[in-house]
């Protein structure tokens, strides 16, 4: 099934995995989730021990790469009385994290609410069929309810994205439902709706982008904070981009395998661009531009189904240096010249004694 989409939720994506925890679990379950705390966590960090599944072992691999104790303490956090707020840098898997969270715990990630500069109270709370209003009045049959609203009445996980892009009156319609699990319906006659146990709000928001709305002191008090720092392993870094590129490739029709050389190379370019300071220890400049690694591995995909359509396959390091003048140069054309003086500098020093380094030193044409 997850073949006929473009980009699976990650219960599709997983679902052998998810089944065969399912099909093994004895362990503690808090009310509603169809794993035990136990379970989520391997989920989403892998275990060497394979789970089995119609008599056949199923591998459960690692997800997510970071720190394993966060993933613990979010898990425990969603039990729990408080919401779950994971904050960090653009492109550090924070929207990923929700998604497998609420895939374990609640069977679907797609009960989300996206967060914008437009979205008003009624989008994260409910709103109203107005034919049917005006027809008959206010009405259960009338009400459209939000993902907000389905998840308390189903006892489900509730994702909420970029909750800083929202205006603050929007964010603050949350500080009661969180605070009393309670959501008040003046419309209707006995209008209270109670959530079910296995409710909660997974909510994530950007600290770097323009255009965020501080959020209260109030609504902070009903989240724990979980901050997702970006990757500071180039090899954990490659393996990541390896992964998902490889994914996105198969699902986007392009039969071509990945080239760890070039992934390698592509992850410390991109590390080394965003802590500002390379493996042998010199400092270098830091772009504006975003180098996470979800710009890394578009910038491997761009580059793959690039030199598979024009070229008919392989990904070459001319394409890789094309494609990331694009990321680059995002926040301002000045940012290329970062990217400049790294290949005038480091990348020429490399060149020297590794022929990989060599030929992605010739590419510096590209840059100007």
């Amino acid at each position: 099934m997850s073949m006929d989409m473009i980009k699976p939720p990650a219960e599709a994506l997983h679902e052998r995995e998810l089944l065969a925890l399912r099909a093994e679990e004895q362990g503690k379950r808090p009310p509603n989730w169809l794993l035990s705390p136990a379970s989520v966590r391997d989920f989403i960090i892998g275990r060497e021990r394979p789970a089995v599944l119609d008599g056949e072992p199923v591998e459960i691999t690692r997800k997510f790469y970071g720190n394993d104790v966060l993933i613990e303490r979010a898990v425990v956090t969603l039990a729990g009385n408080r919401g779950l707020m994971l904050v960090g840098e653009p492109g550090t898997a924070k929207t990923m994290l929700s998604e497998l969270l609420s895939a374990a715990i609640s069977g679907t990630s797609l009960n989300t609410i996206q967060g914008t500069a437009g979205t008003t109270e009624d989008a994260i709370k409910y709103s109203w069929n107005y034919a049917m209003l005006l027809d008959k009045g206010p009405s259960e049959a009338a009400l459209v309810p939000s993902p907000l609203y389905q998840g308390m009445k189903n006892g489900i996980l509730t994702r909420f994205e970029e909750i800083t892009r929202c205006p603050s009156e929007a964010q603050d319609s949350l500080i009661s439902i969180l605070s009393d699990k309670v959501m008040n319906i003046p419309e209707l006659a006995n209008g209270v709706l109670f959530a079910s146990p296995g409710f909660n709000v997974i909510a994530t928001a950007n600290i770097r982008d323009k255009g965020v709305n501080e959020m209260s002191s109030a609504l902070k008090r009903r989240f724990n904070f979980e901050t997702i720092r970006p990757i500071d392993n180039v090899k954990m870094e490659a393996r990541i981009i390896e992964a998902q590129a490889g994914n996105l490739l198969i699902h986007s029709g392009v039969d071509a395998e990945v080239d760890r050389d070039v992934v390698e190379l592509l992850a410390t370019t991109f590390m080394e661009l965003r802590t500002g300071i390379t493996r042998e220890g010199y400092k270098i400049d830091v772009p504006q531009a975003v180098m996470s690694t979800a710009e890394a591995v578009s910038v491997y995909v761009q580059s793959a189904m690039t030199s598979y359509y024009y070229e008919g396959g392989g990904v070459s390091l001319e394409r890789l240096v094309q494609n990331m003048l694009g990321t680059i140069a995002k926040e301002s054309e000045k940012d290329l010249g970062a990217l400049k003086t790294y290949f005038s500098k480091v990348v020429k020093e490399r060149a020297k004694t590794d022929e990989r380094w060599d030929a992605y030193y010739k590419e510096k044409k590209w840059i100007g």
